[in-house]
């Protein structure tokens, strides 16, 4: 596998440390402001709800496997916790893709040395039904994936597996989470976004398992969706850009003079 796990975690922090840019700050405000909101939902639902979901599911067990609660629990706090947390981020990304996808447009045309001007609410409505459609496409690439782990998570001996099949997995959907906002900018269609990561896997991985763990930190994950979105700009334009304007040049037919 071709790539630098390092270098993919490097793109994240290269996005937080231009956070305060004073160029794109304000394209940073609205998607900021998404995450903070859905991150204190998700936090009061578990306080509310974690004990009557733990309960709901430990209730399909029959009285005479009673003895396996305390084995159960673990694992089935560990679902809810998944479910809570992919669930959120999933709502998060779909009614920040709009935002997401402007603040890429403006890192990439900072990156590329291009003047940064606000274009106003119009530019960001027009990116609405694209973006949306592009979040549909990655909802349905996510969940059969997802239910088959979820599945593995029950299978004994398989599920000693689970923990680890979790993370990497987390950290390829993170990788393509973000780094489709700047491909989508550029035309770039779902397929292809997949294999120009695939090209370099270990770097996307690298990204992508970082910002997984950066949402599992308190107060830092609610700045982590606008940083997560610059540093797969980032990523893009140093990496991936060269690859996507090289297949269009070789895929066009040549011209006899």
């Amino acid at each position: 596998m071709k790539g630098n796990p390092a270098k993919g975690a490097g793109y994240l922090l290269k996005g937080l440390s231009m956070l305060p840019d004073p160029a794109i700050r304000p394209f940073v405000l609205i998607p900021l402001i998404v995450n903070i909101l859905l991150f204190v939902g998700a936090i009061w639902l578990l306080i509310t709800q974690f004990d009557v979901w733990i309960d709901f599911l430990l209730g399909y067990l029959p009285d005479w496997a009673s003895f396996l609660e305390f084995l159960l629990w673990p694992l089935f706090a560990l679902m809810v916790l998944v479910v809570v947390y992919y669930s959120f981020t999933l709502v998060a990304n779909l009614i920040a893709a709009p935002f997401n996808g402007f603040l890429s447009e403006k890192v990439e045309r900072k990156l590329r040395g291009e003047v940064v001007t606000d274009e106003g609410w119009q530019a960001i409505i027009a990116l609405v039904p694209r973006a949306i459609g592009r979040e549909l496409s990655k909802l349905a690439y996510y969940l059969p994936r997802f239910v088959l782990l979820l599945v593995l998570t029950f299978i004994p001996v398989l599920n000693i597996a689970a923990p680890f099949l979790w993370f990497l997995f987390g950290a390829w959907m993170m990788a393509i989470q973000y780094c489709d906002y700047p491909m989508d900018n550029n035309k770039v269609s779902f397929k292809q976004m997949k294999e120009l990561l695939k090209a370099r896997r270990l770097t996307s991985v690298g990204f992508g398992g970082l910002v997984q763990l950066g949402m599992m930190i308190p107060v830092l994950n609610l700045v982590l969706m606008p940083a997560a979105v610059v540093g797969a700009t980032c990523y893009w334009v140093e990496e991936h850009i060269g690859d996507h304007l090289g297949a269009e040049n070789s895929a066009r037919p040549r011209l006899d003079r």
